[in-house]
């Protein structure tokens, strides 16, 4: 299952990881955010050991969802070397964010 970040814990958890992260930018009441939440299990899962995802909840941390102009949700931000190398938007096959975490990632 995909662990939380924060405003206040995202420059570690996910800026300075050495690691690809996928943050996965949800609320509580966005249906298909929920619709999203499974397949980012079978992410998760995956790529265990070769990339992190984190949910951040946009209602809870507003100031990190502001800094990356998120809009709309769920959102998805691939970072690698602490800067956004991808973005994905709505719901997609997992194939999508697989593929998006590998991009760069360590093999």
């Amino acid at each position: 299952m995909a662990q939380a970040t924060s405003d206040a814990s995202f420059e570690r958890d996910v800026l300075l990881s050495d690691r690809p992260v996928l943050v996965d930018f949800w609320a509580e009441w966005c249906g298909p955010c929920r619709m999203l939440g499974p397949i980012l299990d079978r992410v998760t899962v995956e790529l265990a050991g070769r990339a992190r995802v984190l949910k951040l909840n946009v209602d809870e941390n507003p100031v990190v969802a502001r800094r990356y102009g998120i809009s709309a949700i769920p959102t998805v931000l691939v970072f690698h070397n602490g800067r956004v190398a991808q973005q994905i938007v709505g719901v997609r096959p997992e194939r999508a964010y697989v593929e998006a975490a590998r991009v760069g990632a360590p093999t």
